[in-house]
């Protein structure tokens, strides 16, 4: 009944943020942790403005029997993890270049507040795509991340609008 509320939720949740990410998400395995009904979801996120990237993120879906037992209904762990690897040619489009990157993917892990958030950052100097996976919530933020790193040094890169120097 949970998981039905929480997925027309993230359903509508995605629905408006469409237009402001175009990033997808795909979960392509779920592997059950315990006997209550918990899973670890991976879904494979494209990068909107990068061609030929590919980042795995995992995250803890809470079950019923778990949300009945220790409360907290509407909320899922902030624990997560994020791989990124090059899936075919790399093609940069017109990517943030600050230091402060530019979010390129968002999932709720809970009814209201609390997001699942992949940032993308350019290493310049390194020549490196960064990906971050970090939760954000309203009131206390979270400490919980990780990162990935694709390095550009000896790829053949296609930018967009001529590679920054």
């Amino acid at each position: 009944m949970l998981r039905a509320v929480r997925a027309l939720f993230v359903a509508g949740l995605a629905a408006f943020t469409v237009t402001a990410l175009p990033a997808r998400a795909e979960t392509v395995g779920e592997v059950g942790v315990d006997w209550l009904g918990n899973d670890i979801m991976i879904d494979a996120v494209t990068d909107p403005k990068i061609k030929g990237v590919t980042c795995h993120v995992t995250y803890f879906d809470r079950s019923v029997i778990d949300r009945l037992k220790n409360g907290n209904w509407f909320e899922d762990p902030s624990n997560n993890s994020i791989a990124c690897r090059q899936t075919g040619p790399i093609e940069i489009g017109d990517i943030e270049l600050s230091k402060e990157g530019e979010e390129v993917f968002r999932s709720g892990l809970s009814l209201v507040w609390k997001n699942l958030l992949v940032t993308r950052i350019y290493d310049r100097k390194n020549d490196t795509l960064i990906y971050l996976a970090h939760s954000r919530e309203l009131t206390d933020g979270s400490a919980k991340m990780s990162i990935s790193t694709i390095p550009l040094y000896g790829q053949t890169v296609t930018w967009q609008n001529g590679k920054p120097q």
